[in-house]
């Protein structure tokens, strides 16, 4: 029988008898690995493989008999070299660890389903909180919060840029105090000072105070968005982890929708105690998501292992679907048994992770890729008011956008992880947009229901920002470049947003043209050089590696297993995902 390690870190050749491998100490023989040759489900989770179903993808679905067979598939735990890939002994998941550890795909897709019942859909709730108090801002322009608080454009201008700036400021302090506390912890305690922030908006008196209250409500929402999704990367393996994503960034557009909804109740408000429709919608939204964030301190188990507690004194799941979630995030990834969940990172770790140069062209992408839908979604309701309609039919024709987005980001992440690639299918964003920006600037007149459409039609955009997330997850190869990583890929985003919320200006009212101009020229930046250059740059560096890595001998293979002091995405087993 031969064995070696191929440049994935895992059996390349094996034979027949390497099939029961991992003899447990005991002497029982584990039982086999599972057949790749039979017809199955994606392997991705049971969101994912609904979703295959859903839409008849031929070939795409497992049959019922071969759901009973052995999930587990060959990893590094595996091979001869196994002992250097071993997790840390604090690792707070080690106690449930097993390389010898077999369980069936009914029992996987059993164990992920509560997963995705019992954690993912409390992260939806909470990133709807957050939403809620981010998003309201919209619907109160639409109620004359400007007019009220006797604001200009310029100043509604500045309160964007400086919510955008609290977010930017806080990414990187918050990810760091949520890897020192542990997410289950610091999230919480971030939703429930939002909160109160944004409900405090009732008593708003003016600009200063408007101000004021924009960006310490970014602040700390800013860092939530990485610390879920290193939470999520506890639980999930990368497979796992797009169309989950993708659901997850769907509550930006369910947020919208709800508090459109809302709003045309809450606005109505307006002389309730004297008090404008805004102020009342502002305080009541924000004691709702404050609720919601003090539930979190008990609906968020610290990891896997952790599930058990006062309020759940059985755990979220059984200690054999416990083992399964494990063993089947570490054998997919062994990078995240390299740190315990509420270890800080020091300066050191930091720098490495800042000056990871291969994570650089996704940050750039960050900065760039969704830039032309931040004029026309900031000025959406000011633009319908402009036209004519009234401040309940401004928030209502904002739904058709909503819906058209929601089916629009799954369907793009469904169509990334079923053609294994990103930078190809991200860049239908950037071919969505580019005829939408055409029509705004060439048309030489149009009224407010061909305005409607086209705005529709433009943020209606397949929203790639969840592959974006999941390409820095999977090219991190480190939790230290994980937790860094998906902070500053949203640092980039949110200088996007800056920059996206001064395009527009008052002195190019009312058609835009010479920031529709600028956007139609980022488009093409991003379709010509950025997306295709980033495609180029990964596979330029995969085959350079499998080069070195397939002239290695076996001995040589093992000799760098054992004496490298590559870490990460710098190993020659570590190949980029493009």
């Amino acid at each position: 029988m031969s064995r070696s390690i191929d440049r994935e870190g895992i059996n390349a050749d094996i034979d027949d008898k390497s099939l029961e491998l991992n003899t447990p100490a005991n002497g029982r023989v584990a039982p086999p690995l599972a057949d790749r040759s039979k017809p199955y489900n994606s392997g991705k989770g049971p969101i994912t493989d609904a979703i295959i179903n859903f839409f008849r993808l031929k070939g795409q679905h497992r049959d019922s008999e071969a759901l009973d067979d052995i999930a587990t598939q060959v990893s590094v735990y595996g091979g001869e070299h196994a002992e250097y890939y071993k997790p840390r002994e604090d690792w707070e998941n080690i106690a449930a660890f097993d390389p010898d550890f077999r369980w069936t795909w009914r029992e996987e897709q059993k164990a992920i389903r509560k997963v995705d019942w019992k954690i993912f859909t409390w992260i939806l709730l909470m990133f709807l909180a957050l939403d809620i108090d981010r998003a309201n801002i919209t619907n109160a322009t639409a109620d004359n919060l400007l007019k009220d608080l006797k604001l200009t454009q310029a100043d509604y201008n500045l309160g964007n840029t400086l919510q955008n700036l609290g977010f930017l400021l806080s990414e990187l302090p918050s990810q760091l105090i949520s890897k020192r506390l542990g997410p289950n912890r610091w999230i919480p305690m971030q939703i429930i000072i939002f909160s109160i922030i944004s409900g405090a908006q009732f008593w708003l008196k003016g600009r200063a105070s408007f101000l004021a209250c924009r960006f310490l409500i970014a602040a700390f929402q800013g860092g939530f968005i990485p610390d879920v999704i290193l939470y999520l990367s506890y639980w999930y393996n990368k497979n796992d982890l797009p169309l989950r994503l993708a659901f997850f960034w769907s509550i930006n557009y369910i947020a919208d929708l709800l508090t459109a909804f809302l709003a045309v109740g809450l606005l109505k408000m307006r002389g309730i105690a004297g008090r404008s429709g805004w102020r009342w919608m502002f305080l009541i939204e924000g004691v709702f998501t404050l609720f919601i964030g003090i539930a979190s301190f008990w609906f968020m188990p610290q990891a896997p292992t952790r599930t058990k507690s006062k309020l759940f004194p059985k755990g979220y799941v059984t200690d054999r679907e416990e083992k399964i979630i494990v063993n089947r995030v570490i054998r997919d990834d062994p990078g995240k048994g390299g740190m315990h969940n509420r270890q800080a990172l020091t300066l050191r770790m930091i720098f490495n992770s800042i000056m990871d140069w291969h994570m650089w062209p996704l940050y750039l992408i960050g900065l760039t890729y969704n830039l032309p839908s931040f004029p026309v979604k900031n000025y959406l309701q000011l633009s319908f008011k402009d036209l004519g309609f009234s401040t309940v039919n401004a928030n209502l024709l904002t739904i058709p956008t909503t819906v058209i987005s929601v089916f629009n980001i799954i369907l793009i992440s469904v169509i990334s992880e079923l053609v294994n690639n990103r930078s190809f299918v991200a860049m239908t964003e950037q071919v969505w947009f580019l005829p939408c920006i055409i029509a705004l600037e060439s048309l030489a007149k149009f009224n407010g229901w061909q305005y409607f459409a086209i705005a529709t039609i433009l943020l209606g955009f397949p929203y790639v920002h969840a592959i974006h997330v999941s390409w820095c997850s999977r090219n991190s190869g480190t939790i230290r470049t994980r937790t860094v990583s998906a902070s500053l890929y949203n640092m980039f985003v949110q200088v996007s947003k800056i920059i996206g919320a001064n395009i527009y200006q008052a002195s190019d009212k009312p058609r835009y043209h010479k920031g529709n101009r600028v956007l139609i020229g980022i488009i093409c930046y991003n379709m010509v050089i950025l997306y295709p250059g980033t495609w180029l740059f990964y596979r330029f560096i995969n085959k350079k590696r499998d080069k070195v890595w397939n002239n290695m001998t076996p001995d040589e293979k093992a000799d760098y297993l054992e004496t490298t002091k590559d870490e990460g995405n710098k190993r020659l087993d570590f190949r980029f995902a493009n």
